[in-house]
């Protein structure tokens, strides 16, 4: 009689187990499509929001387009100083066991750029130094002082008349030389031509002049030459992450009268920055044949050769900046 009992228990509490499983289960199901038909007008609602303010920054961005009186100028000044000292005493496991060296690099960067209704005018210069020292303390004859490593100045003025938002006339003025060692314009590069200027995108700036002539000023021994040809210039700037900049210049003159004419130098700066301090990488890159063709005649360099002219310096960088 017991175990009927207990058989009859056992099977009504799974009975009643089953159904508040079930139960449960149901009201489960019902609180999960109530809280799926609230979160779907919710998100109804916030992309209504979204597009109305999405709305409203544009009114306001068109509105501050109105307001902003020209001309507008952005003006800059970007700058890196790398920097390495070394000195060993009685450094066995060393050549020259007694020796000290130190490497001093520097770029600055300033930029003056005016947005006018029907015409832009933007300015930018560079200057690029190097010096290097090295002293074996147990040569008597060593040379103490410091060498020029890097020297590059360029300075550049280009003026836009606007077709349209992405196309303009423009017209350019470009400088280049070097600067130590009695060097300054010897050669010194001027380019002046005509063109035209495009701007796909806000901080993508490309001019190509077909009517440029390249003036070479010099006055050592080798015949520089100064021609007619083409001038390219692309200039990039852009955020790659946040504290992350990253800038490209390109500069290049393609000769009409032969490849012998042509150069070209292209620039990056990478940087970052916190209130405007950081670190930088500055790479240079160039390739010249009449100066090539002049260090082979002053037996710098052998028959038929044109290197690649490079320099990179890494050390702090700071950047300042403004606009009106």
């Amino acid at each position: 009689m017991m175990k009927r009992i207990g058989l009859l228990v056992v099977v009504f509490g799974s009975i009643m187990l089953g159904q508040l499983t079930a139960q449960t289960t149901d009201d489960l199901m019902k609180q999960k499509e109530a809280k799926q038909a609230e979160l779907a007008k919710l998100e109804a609602d916030l992309a209504g929001l979204t597009s109305q303010a999405d709305g409203l920054k544009g009114e306001i961005a068109a509105l501050t387009e109105q307001l902003t009186p020209y001309p507008r100028w952005d003006k800059g000044l970007l700058g890196n100083l790398g920097l390495n000292l070394s000195g060993f005493n009685n450094w066995l496991s060393k050549a020259q066991p007694n020796t000290s060296a130190a490497n001093i690099g520097t770029t600055l960067t300033g930029f003056a750029n005016a947005d006018y209704q029907k015409a832009f005018w933007r300015n930018s210069a560079n200057l690029t130094l190097g010096w290097i020292k090295f002293n074996d303390k147990d040569v008597t004859n060593d040379p103490t002082g410091f060498q020029v490593a890097a020297d590059a100045f360029n300075l550049m003025s280009l003026y836009g008349y606007k077709l349209s938002d992405k196309i303009a006339l423009s017209g350019l003025g470009e400088y280049r030389t070097s600067i130590l060692d009695g060097k300054f314009n010897d050669p010194g590069y001027l380019d002046l031509g005509a063109g035209a200027t495009w701007t796909p995108v806000k901080d993508l700036v490309v001019v190509l002049h077909p009517l440029n002539y390249n003036f070479v000023f010099s006055s050592g021994d080798f015949d520089y030459e100064s021609t007619l040809g083409c001038k390219v210039v692309a200039d990039y700037t852009r955020q790659i992450t946040k504290g992350v900049a990253w800038k490209s210049n390109l500069s290049a003159f393609f000769s009409y009268k032969g490849a012998d004419f042509n150069n070209w130098t292209w620039v990056n700066g990478f940087s970052t920055a916190v209130k405007g301090v950081g670190i930088g990488l500055d790479i240079g890159l160039r390739n010249n044949k009449q100066e090539s063709l002049a260090a082979i005649s002053e037996g710098k360099l052998d028959q038929g050769e044109n290197p690649l002219q490079t320099y990179w310096i890494l050390g702090f960088s700071y950047a300042i900046s403004s606009k009106k």
